[in-house]
């Protein structure tokens, strides 16, 4: 009996060792009537130099602190502007095609269809926003260098 104890012993630091390698954190075997199951916990907390496994705590419940009620405008509760052109992707805005360039579109411009309103720069590759329709610009709704989510309205043609 005690020389399967060593073996265990033998098998369990093996098993453990398998873990190490190969970022596993659980690890079963059987061989005919013995089953040994090892496992760790993923998390470690770093205390004075030291990483010591500890369990994951249950999340808490956080209150989001309330900002004072603001009045809303009417135009913002009844969605997108009408003839707003929303940004096809996330990314960092610019209004012309290099710094202290003649911007692209100004307000009260007539652009026609497929005309570049502005570029978005999105993995580091420039891509021009063309015009959906023809029309006058409204308004310019990013500054030069506003970084932009998909969806954000981005100018309005009229």
């Amino acid at each position: 009996m005690e020389k399967d104890s060593t073996v265990d012993r033998s098998l369990v630091r093996e098993l453990a060792d398998i873990l190490n390698d190969t970022d596993l954190t659980e690890i079963e075997i059987e061989q005919g009537e013995l089953r040994i199951r090892v496992s760790r916990q993923k998390e470690y907390v770093a205390a004075a130099g030291y990483a010591h496994a500890v369990p994951a705590p249950a999340p808490m419940p956080v209150a989001a602190p309330q900002a004072p009620a603001a009045p809303a405008a009417p135009a913002a509760s009844s969605g997108p502007e009408v003839g707003s052109v929303p940004s096809p992707m996330v990314g960092t805005v610019y209004l012309a095609s290099a710094p202290g360039a003649k911007p692209f579109v100004e307000i009260g411009q007539t652009v026609s269809e497929g005309e570049t309103l502005l570029i978005i720069e999105a993995m580091k590759t420039m891509n021009q926003i063309p015009a959906p329709r023809s029309g006058t610009i409204k308004r310019i709704c990013v500054d030069n260098g506003q970084p932009v989510e998909y969806g954000e309205a981005l100018v309005v043609i009229g």
